[in-house]
């Protein structure tokens, strides 16, 4: 049986944690960009919400970009979109099973950057 050594061990580390088998980066590829952690916040925050109330929440945010940041946490399984059938036409997202395993990180990043601000106030 051959025994594994310290070097061995480092290798084997080191390449599950690059491209996509890293956890870390499939994190990223969901939840990166702009505006997505705001929203996934927003959302947390007051679940469920409509598309209005979450346009007003993040006023610099386009239109086009909203649809857009939604509808790829939508695909991937994060929020869940719900339409009524009314007039005018309502329609909701709430955070999935899978999206609400996102909520201790989300407050953990929130605590950073509340410690963050306020050990370099200036930035």
């Amino acid at each position: 049986m051959k025994k594994d050594t310290i070097i061995d061990l480092q290798r084997v580390e080191n390449e599950s944690f690059e491209g996509n088998n890293c956890p870390m980066t499939n994190a990223l590829k969901i939840i990166g960009g702009k505006w997505k952690l705001q929203l996934l916040n927003s959302i947390r925050k007051e679940c469920p919400l409509r598309f209005g109330e979450l346009k007003r929440k993040m006023q610099d945010i386009t239109q086009a970009t909203l649809t857009l940041q939604l509808r790829e946490l939508e695909r991937d399984g994060i929020i869940e979109r719900k339409i009524y059938a009314e007039t005018p036409p309502r329609v909701e997202y709430k955070l999935t099973e899978l999206g609400k395993k996102l909520i201790p990180a989300i407050e953990a990043l929130c605590t950073f950057g509340d410690a963050y601000c306020a050990a370099r106030p200036n930035n």
